[in-house]
């Protein structure tokens, strides 16, 4: 098996467009994804930098509110407080539009897949007020950028972002013989929560030789990490562990003004060969289906230890393997997949949506936001720090298949007035190797949006 264009935009990509050129071949793909990122420039989203300016007015003006609850004026400062909030869930909405923007024009596919990849496997849900909000920021300003590089660069990014430092309850993580310890509560001291999800979930691996000590020792050489009052990181020595701790059996520094410890353990944890195989095993199940080939898997493993981690060597490996370009479509497209990939077909235009931003956020809720949490992927809403399943069966449900097919009657036609002809748009939409019974639906529909409709709930279309 060899490069197929289809299945580089249908496995690896966003999906068929009309318009956009697929790459010719795996050089294509490495290129274009080291090169400028042109959707992510055209399509853009706030900056972790320009979301803390949102969190600071809103603590702001939460102060002054509750400060004043029996002034006369106080109705004034709720209103002013709550529309900082109002204004943030506005712009969660947009940035999903961005998100869908980027997937439906971008040449670059493989890019748009990577970053929802690694911002899913190093998942940040906010807590509480403005924070909720902050994961497209952090997609952006922590995950996106460092795609390419050695995966420990990656890691410390990701892990000490102020928003895993808040999912994880990492700020109020401190050492117990840590000097700040004494002016603390009784109920304040260590807490595990990061250095559990580092080892099991970010780097390691549930099954990988670790044990209850080393995730405690990285708990008290992770204590100093937290986050300023300006919401940026911040590494505060006063809480920090003293001494030196030892993680997997290497002893790593005791001097607590030094964020450089933090920087020496992700770097081993991201060569360990535990990582390479857990890794490498996940990007294959994401990209191949849920058992992929062994020998495909290896090739990754070896790649990941022969580099210490280079990324881009690893995407090599795994899209130089025959077995990449097996023609079989084996994975179901997650819903936000789904959507993005007909939009991308269908060539719809990007944020079709215009008027006041009260109706256009209300529009993004109909369309987009609330078929997504009934086809059972809520935008930015994962039930826990693992992310979102993999397993084909945890898609494809009643609920799921039934809002999928609502979706594709419904949409379609709000966002594109003028369908193409089903007809055409089977091929345009699904490739080469049509089947049968997907172009006998798409001629005998009754109607141009019930044909496109059932051309994308097709499992044809479903599957990549």
């Amino acid at each position: 098996m060899s490069f197929d264009p289809v299945i580089a935009e249908t496995r690896f990509g966003t999906g068929l467009s009309p318009v956009a050129d697929a790459p010719r071949s795996v050089q294509d793909m490495l290129a274009w994804l080291t090169g400028p990122d042109h959707a992510a420039d055209q399509f853009q989203i706030e900056s972790y930098d320009q979301f803390r300016q949102r969190m600071t007015e809103a603590q702001e003006k939460g102060k002054i509110f509750r400060r004043n609850r029996g002034a006369q004026n106080v109705e004034e400062l709720r209103k002013a407080y709550n529309h900082v909030k109002q204004e943030a869930r506005r712009a969660q909405s947009v940035w999903m539009m961005q998100t869908l923007a980027r997937r439906s024009t971008t040449a670059d596919g493989f890019r748009e897949r990577l970053a929802a990849f690694w911002a899913d496997h190093f998942t940040v849900i906010g807590k509480g007020g403005v924070m909720r909000r902050v994961a497209s920021p952090t997609t952006d300003s922590f995950i996106r950028p460092y795609l390419t590089g050695q995966f420990s660069d990656l890691l410390l990014a990701a892990v000490t972002s102020p928003a895993m430092v808040n999912y994880l309850d990492q700020q109020f993580s401190v050492g117990p013989n840590a000097p700040a310890r004494e002016k603390m509560p009784p109920n304040r001291g260590l807490n595990e929560n990061l250095a559990r999800e580092v080892m099991e979930l970010h780097t390691l691996g549930v099954e990988a030789p670790y044990s209850q000590r080393d995730v405690r020792e990285l708990a008290e050489l992770l204590t100093g990490l937290g986050i300023g009052s300006d919401h940026a990181r911040v590494f505060r020595p006063e809480w920090a562990e003293p001494g030196a701790e030892t993680v997997l059996g290497r002893s790593y520094g005791g001097d607590p003004a030094q964020f450089a410890d933090i920087r020496a353990v992700m770097d081993d944890l991201a060569r360990h060969p535990a990582t390479a195989r857990h890794l490498s095993g996940k990007l294959a199940v994401h990209f191949l289906g849920d058992v992929p080939d062994p020998g495909l898997t290896r090739a990754m493993e070896t790649a990941w230890l022969d580099t210490g981690g280079d990324l881009l060597a690893v995407y090599a490996a795994m899209l130089g393997h025959s077995e990449a370009w097996r023609t079989e479509r084996r994975n179901v497209k997650l819903p936000f997949d789904f959507m993005s990939s007909a939009l991308r077909a269908l060539n719809a235009p990007p944020n079709p949506f215009r008027g006041r931003p009260n109706d256009v956020e209300q529009r993004i809720k109909k369309h987009f936001i609330r078929p997504l949490r009934r086809m059972g992927q809520p935008w930015e809403e994962p039930q826990g720090p693992d992310g979102w399943p993999e397993q084909d069966e945890m898609w494809i449900t009643p609920q799921g298949v039934a809002t999928r097919m609502e979706w594709a009657l419904r949409v379609p036609q709000v966002l594109v007035p003028d369908l193409p002809d089903p007809r055409m748009f089977v091929e345009q939409a699904i490739g080469g190797n049509v089947p049968e019974a997907v172009q006998f639906a798409a001629r005998a529909a009754e109607s141009r949006h019930e044909g496109i409709a059932l051309v994308l709930i097709s499992p044809a279309f479903q599957r990549r």
